[in-house]
């Protein structure tokens, strides 16, 4: 496209966590960056952090609630209104939900919960198509997580069933962009455990205690966000594919954690 000398990429939920993690990998490569959130004073943080890496791209920030399609629309608006396209959009916006059984979830946490890790996605994907269809090119990924591959765990059913509704969406939309011809790579990232507070925070703020069984699985195959994100933005920048799916850990991988953990002693719960 004429007149842009860098690419560009939306991250969605990246104040913080994996998502900044990710916004830091895309600006060491040169990459425009847009950092959305609803947090004001993260997503503050997030661009002073962001600007003080050293890079070709520039870093603009823009606050955005995934629930609306307002702010989503207007989050894309932003971004082509600053660099004139957009190669690359995450939704990488999630909750957790409280670890208890689905008939003591308050319904307005089960609303949250679809709107925020189902919903935006699938909204924020739509206005994704739209734009790249029109420019030409792009890729959107969505983040998988526990329940993708049909693993259930007791007190996440409806994390689970977002996150496995969302595999069937982002492999059906892939589907439509073969069988129409268009220009648009769709993929899911599959990050694998990552050592947050979102897994020590349901609904993004009430403290919940991991099960001791759990504690010891997360010790073994469990990595910190900045190691994950540097090897799947990696694939991305990479990435000339549609329908993939980006793995950091491999069924590989985690067999050789568990014959090796008793040798390599990890705590991330100190």
């Amino acid at each position: 496209m004429e007149g842009r000398n860098m690419k560009s990429v939306v991250i969605t939920g990246s104040a913080r966590g994996f998502g900044l993690e990710m916004a830091k990998v895309f600006r060491s490569n040169d990459y425009n960056v847009v950092i959305s959130d609803i947090l004001d004073k993260e997503l503050e943080s997030a661009q002073k952090t962001l600007e003080s890496i050293p890079s070709k791209g520039k870093v603009l920030k823009v606050k955005c609630d995934v629930t609306s399609i307002k702010d989503l629309k207007n989050l894309m608006a932003e971004a082509i209104k600053k660099f004139k396209a957009v190669d690359v959009w995450i939704n990488n916006a999630g909750v957790n939900q409280n670890m208890v059984s689905i008939w003591e979830l308050e319904d307005k946490d089960i609303n949250k919960l679809i709107d925020i890790d189902l919903k935006s996605t699938i909204i924020g994907s739509k206005i994704a198509m739209k734009q790249m269809i029109k420019q030409g090119f792009g890729q959107i990924y969505g983040i998988e997580g526990y329940g993708s591959n049909d693993a259930m765990m007791t007190g996440l059913s409806v994390y689970g069933t977002s996150k496995r509704a969302l595999t069937y969406f982002f492999g059906a939309l892939a589907k439509e962009v073969e069988e129409q011809g268009l220009p648009v790579k769709v993929g899911v990232l599959a990050p694998g455990i990552m050592i947050t507070d979102f897994i020590t925070n349901s609904m993004g703020n009430k403290k919940f205690e991991l099960p001791e069984k759990t504690k010891k699985v997360y010790n073994i195959l469990g990595d910190y966000p900045d190691v994950i994100a540097k090897y799947l933005v990696k694939k991305v920048i990479e990435n000339d594919a549609n329908n993939v799916r980006f793995t950091w850990l491999t069924n590989t991988k985690a067999s050789l954690r568990f014959m090796s953990a008793p040798f390599n002693k990890r705590d991330f719960f100190k």
